[in-house]
C-alpha cells in the first residue's frame, strides 16, 4: 500500500474560528486558547507580579472569554477584545484586595546586601520592591503603570484596554510613575532596578 503524505492543516481564519467555538466544536476552542494564552499570560503576569494569581486569572480571563464570544462583533481585533477582559478581570482582582500590598519587608540593611547579591538576585529583589510599591497603588493606576511601563503597551493601548481616554490614561501613570520614584528615591536596590530597566529598554 503506498502511503499518501497529508498536507499540513491550513491555520483557521478568525470569523470560522469564531464560528467554531460558537458551536461548541472543543478541537477551536483548544486552538483559540492556545493561540491566546502567551500574551494573556504574559500580561496578567506583569500586572499582577504573582505567578499563582496570574494563573487562576488567566483562567477567569478565558472562561469570560467563552462565555461571552457570541457578543464579540469584530469592531476591534479578537486579541484587542480578549486583552480587554483580561484587563478587567485583572482589576477587579485588584481591587477585591483593597489595595493589599504585596507581603515583603524592606530590609533595613540595604547597603550592606547591595554588595553580596549577584544581578540575577538582585533583580528579583529589585522586582520584589517594585510590585511592593504598586501593592499599595489605586487599582487604576496600578493597572495603567503595569500595562505601560512592565508589559510594553503605548499610551492609546492602554486607554484602549482600560477603556479610558489617553489623557486619563497618562494621568494615571504619571501618579503611579511618581509614587514608585518617590520610593526609589529611599530605596537603592529599587532605584538600581528600575535604572537597569530603563538601560535595557533604550537599547
Amino acid at each position: 500500500m503506498t502511503l499518501e503524505l497529508v498536507a499540513p492543516t491550513a491555520p483557521m481564519e478568525e470569523p470560522a474560528l469564531i464560528a467554531a467555538c460558537l458551536r461548541g466544536d472543543r478541537n477551536a476552542e483548544r486552538v483559540l486558547f492556545r493561540r491566546e494564552y502567551a500574551r494573556v499570560n504574559a500580561t496578567v503576569y506583569r500586572i499582577v507580579g504573582s505567578t499563582r494569581d496570574a494563573d487562576d486569572l488567566v483562567q477567569e480571563t478565558f472562561i469570560a472569554v467563552f462565555r461571552g464570544l457570541a457578543q464579540f462583533r469584530g469592531e476591534s481585533k479578537l486579541s484587542t477584545w480578549i486583552d480587554r477582559i483580561a484587563v478587567r478581570v485583572v482589576y477587579q482582582h485588584i481591587a477585591a484586595r483593597k489595595r493589599t500590598p504585596i507581603p515583603f519587608e524592606l530590609v533595613d540593611d540595604v547597603e550592606d546586601r547591595t554588595g553580596t547579591l549577584d544581578d540575577q538576585a538582585q533583580a528579583r529583589d529589585g522586582l520584589r520592591r517594585l510590585y511592593a510599591v504598586l501593592g499599595k497603588l489605586k487599582p487604576d493606576a496600578r493597572t495603567a503603570f503595569a500595562l505601560y511601563a512592565i508589559d510594553g503597551r503605548t499610551i492609546a493601548e492602554v486607554a484602549t484596554l482600560t477603556g479610558t481616554s489617553v489623557i486619563t490614561a497618562k494621568l494615571r501613570i504619571w501618579r503611579a510613575r511618581r509614587d514608585v520614584e518617590a520610593r526609589a528615591a529611599k530605596d537603592p536596590l529599587l532605584a538600581a532596578y528600575l535604572a537597569r530597566g530603563a538601560q535595557e529598554a533604550a537599547r
